[in-house]
């Protein structure tokens, strides 16, 4: 089986096997916030790669370096939709608010399905072995957005960051003339 065929097999089997859960409604009306789910520093080896198709080429998450053993974290408040092997691989997969799911591998878990969890919560442990990793340990971090009956958009995870708010601030030189001014 070669490396794309196993990682289509990995998101598809993950797929599947979360589809039965949906996010609570008491979360349809909270903003979501999201961190890293790794302490600092944070370096991407790998960056996101958006597939030209569902099933196409690409990089559906970015890889951040860390030490095996490193605590994962949740990025937002979710629901745990599954904790265990897909294939080959540890997962951790949440349930967010509005169908975002966000996935962590590989990471032996510490919670298990249908556990609500909190931003910062410790989800699992980070393990060796992500294929096409650099360092020591990678944790692939992903994020999909799903939408009846059955579409799945692939995000870049650390667009997520973002509270959304922008702050104009003056620039440092704001109060020197303008050359165009005489």
């Amino acid at each position: 089986m070669t490396p794309t065929m196993r990682t289509l097999l990995v998101l598809a089997l993950t797929t599947v096997m979360t589809l039965p859960l949906a996010p609570h409604s008491a979360w349809a009306y909270r903003p979501v916030r999201f961190a890293w789910p790794l302490a600092p520093p944070h370096q991407v080896v790998r960056a996101f790669e958006a597939p030209a198709t569902e099933y196409g080429p690409g990089h559906r998450g970015v890889d951040l370096a860390a030490p095996p053993g490193t605590p994962v974290l949740a990025a937002a408040d979710a629901v745990v939709l599954h904790a265990g092997p897909v294939a080959d691989r540890a997962v951790v997969s949440l349930l967010h608010t509005g169908g975002l799911r966000t996935t962590y591998e590989p990471v032996t878990p510490t919670v298990h399905r249908g556990q609500p969890v909190r931003r910062g919560d410790r989800i699992g442990t980070l393990t060796a072995g992500h294929e096409g990793c650099p360092t020591d340990a990678c944790l692939h971090w992903g994020a999909i957005r799903t939408t009846p009956p059955r579409s799945r958009t692939y995000l870049n995870p650390l667009h997520l960051l973002s509270n959304g708010r922008v702050r104009l601030l003056p620039r440092a030189d704001s109060n020197a003339p303008r050359r165009d001014a005489a």
